[in-house]
């Protein structure tokens, strides 16, 4: 590990001498406005209106986007506004306004405006569009694209690459607080929303009251996360877990995975990761026969018999995803700017990145990846995206704590999209955190929770003085 360690320390040098400046505010003159105000389509109770945002707020690339946004009309709401951050990166905000305030959010809806917008290049209207890898990836973090997919979305989006890093994003938000007219905003986000939401409160720490936390994403982006480290680990946790409600299964999920990795390709290691991690989704239990029951799946291919999990890894396979729901070219965009990996930052240059890599591999231990292997983890869509990404000025990534304000952090013990050692990360950087464990449930609490012990929560937290 010392090895690596220094080598982590020559590319962070190597990038601080590449320089570059830190994103600010530009604001195009005047406070910016909501234009064209109209009835969102199909969404009564809700407007629907455009925040217009410098597209590099560095003020070096001249020109303007075009944000849609979606505001409650209770615009006198007692408690204010809060800003509802969606995840990804790639998903817009605007489609879903009545299903998280009416549907999931009812209570909060009644003492909060609730705002959501389609993030830059999110959303019907602005969504990146790369076809290769939105037919490779689509919604996944993990689905391996080919480097011909990755080198094609960046000839599109060409030298706008940088402009899609979350720094840009937290100064539109800051742009939408000042076009609503409030000092001060409660951000909630959820997934890649969590991220977005810290950073907000981090870079305008006066402008927030109360920030929630939903699947924990930590603020402060690392290699071992790009290397999804923590997410791979995790799972023996989940799964033994789930094999342990009765009738308890009577055998090691984990390590039955961790057979079945070994007894397989790379490639294959990498679709049983992706498969686990999109199952959640739909079976928070790991056990229901009528989702396919992954982890008897896995079992079954242990002692002979493939075919249950051959066909969930068919019936999972990422890509296709509409670019409208969510971007794979804005994805990458993001998290490839923000990242960093174990070659460095974006501004690493290409020729250093395998080599750094491969050495970084070389000095994993097999605990840090079981039950998964370093192939896995090198092979995967996160890493396997960013190497071959242009250099360019990385994004910001702050490595301090959360701001004095209150933090409600909520995660379900089962989630392996974002795990809940990662929350507890985040927590630990919070000074008034409060850490919410939502047990038996998985990604996204505020949208897809079975119960309501997790709403209940940011209920309380939020009507809270």
């Amino acid at each position: 590990m010392r090895s690596k360690m220094l080598t982590a320390g020559l590319v962070l040098a190597l990038t601080a001498a590449l320089g570059g400046a830190a994103p600010a505010d530009a604001r195009p003159g005047g406070r910016p406005e909501l234009a064209d105000p109209h009835p969102c389509p199909g969404q009564p109770g809700f407007t629907c209106s455009t925040l217009t945002v410098p597209l590099d707020h560095t003020g070096r690339v001249p020109g303007t986007l075009d944000l849609p946004v979606a505001t409650a009309d209770n615009a006198n709401a007692p408690k204010g506004v809060l800003l509802f951050l969606t995840g990804g990166p790639g998903q817009g905000g605007v489609g879903t306004i009545t299903r998280i305030a009416r549907q999931r959010l009812p209570e909060v809806a009644q003492d909060y405006r609730i705002v959501m917008l389609d993030q830059r290049g999110t959303g019907p209207s602005g969504a990146l569009r790369c076809p290769g890898l939105q037919a490779e990836m689509g919604s996944s973090d993990i689905a391996t694209p080919s480097a011909g997919a990755v080198k094609e979305c960046a000839r599109i989006l060409g030298d706008t690459a940088p402009l899609y890093s979350t720094d840009q994003s937290v100064a539109d938000f800051d742009q939408l607080r000042q076009a609503l007219g409030v000092p001060k905003l409660v951000v909630d986000g959820v997934s890649y929303g969590s991220f977005t939401a810290a950073r907000y409160a981090i870079a305008h720490p006066h402008n927030v009251s109360k920030v929630i936390l939903d699947s924990v994403l930590p603020h402060h982006a690392s290699a071992s996360a790009s290397l999804y480290l923590t997410g791979m680990t995790a799972e023996a946790r989940v799964l033994r877990a789930a094999c342990a409600v009765a009738p308890a299964c009577g055998y090691d999920p984990a390590e039955d995975l961790a057979w079945v990795v070994r007894h397989r390709s790379t490639a294959d290691g990498v679709r049983i990761f992706d498969t686990v991690v999109s199952y959640e989704f739909a079976d928070p239990s790991y056990r229901n026969p009528a989702a396919g029951d992954i982890i008897g799946a896995l079992h079954e291919a242990r002692t002979g018999d493939p075919a249950r999990l051959d066909g969930l890894l068919e019936a999972y396979q990422s890509g296709g995803d509409d670019p409208a729901s969510f971007s794979a070219g804005l994805h990458a965009a993001t998290l490839c700017a923000d990242g960093r990996f174990p070659w460095g930052s974006a501004a690493t240059p290409l020729a250093l990145r395998r080599p750094l890599l491969s050495l970084a591999a070389h000095t994993l231990p097999e605990s840090a990846t079981w039950p998964y292997t370093t192939g896995v983890a090198t092979q995967q869509g996160f890493i396997q995206s960013c190497l071959p990404w242009p250099a360019e000025h990385p994004a910001a990534n702050p490595a301090g704590p959360l701001p004095d304000v209150p933090v409600l952090l909520l995660n379900g013990d089962r989630d392996l999209s974002t795990p809940l050692e990662w929350a507890r990360e985040e927590a630990a950087r919070a000074p008034r955190g409060e850490l919410v464990i939502v047990p038996g449930e998985s990604h996204s609490i505020q949208n897809r929770e079975r119960g309501h012990a997790g709403r209940d929560a940011v209920l309380s937290f939020l009507r809270s003085t």
